[in-house]
């Protein structure tokens, strides 16, 4: 379900992005991010996976990592533009890799942030390049749904049941992360970096705390919908497919 706020195709339909980076850990943070603006995400870790999914799914925008296994950014930004000569990308830098970034604007890249990076930095620049490239702004409802779960994100009210539940700031961004991933399997990590930017690592206790306290208000009195995928992290579905 995209976001009430969501840049979409002209058609309606979610924007398609391709991220190309050979760290897994971060590809796969930026990639679910992204799938949080309501856009359909494949990646690929080197040129050659890159220039496949090209082929396999148009890209209607590339997150291109400059330093690659095979490849480089730069050739990478060649071939894809053969196949489809006005695909917007974005190059992922190093920090103090200037002539990289000289280079890949030169190239034909639209545009570029250096590592480290904030994933909202990320999204923002996407944002900006598809809306330049024609896309346009999804206006639907910002009403989130997951069986007889209810979340109106312009009004920060929820009810379970038809019965409202009062939450917390932190508690409403925690819920509208997982039901923005309905049925998604969502790690420690991902939530911690989407709900409190906290970079991943050493503060997994407060996930667990805040996932207790939701518990607690959506699933009391009623069949569960947010469960504990052991050794993976957490997804939230509707109570009738629970089991």
């Amino acid at each position: 379900m995209p976001r009430p706020d969501a840049v979409v195709r002209p058609d309606g339909s979610p924007v398609h992005v391709l991220v190309v980076d050979d760290e897994e850990v971060l590809a796969e943070l930026l990639s679910s991010a992204l799938r949080y603006e309501g856009w359909n995400v494949v990646s690929a870790p080197d040129g050659y996976g890159a220039i496949r999914q090209v082929k396999a799914h148009d890209p209607d925008v590339i997150v291109l990592d400059m330093m690659l296994p095979d490849l480089d950014g730069l050739e990478v930004l060649r071939r894809a533009r053969q196949l489809k000569p006005t695909v917007p990308v974005l190059f992922l830098t190093a920090r103090d890799a200037v002539e990289d970034r000289v280079a890949g604007l030169h190239a034909g890249g639209d545009d570029y942030v250096t590592k480290p990076f904030s994933l909202e930095e990320v999204v923002a620049r996407l944002r900006a390049l598809l809306r330049r490239s024609g896309m346009s702004t999804n206006v639907a409802e910002s009403v989130l749904e997951v069986g007889d779960l209810t979340m109106n994100e312009d009004s920060h009210e929820v009810w379970r049941g038809g019965r409202g539940v009062n939450l917390t700031a932190t508690e409403f961004e925690l819920l509208r992360y997982l039901m923005r991933n309905e049925r998604r399997v969502v790690s420690k990590a991902q939530i911690l970096d989407r709900v409190w930017q906290y970079d991943f690592g050493g503060q997994a206790n407060i996930v667990e705390l805040y996932i207790s306290y939701l518990r607690r208000k959506i699933d009391a009195g009623h069949a569960p919908m947010i469960h504990t995928v052991r050794g993976v992290g957490y997804v939230l579905k509707p109570a009738e497919e629970a089991g």
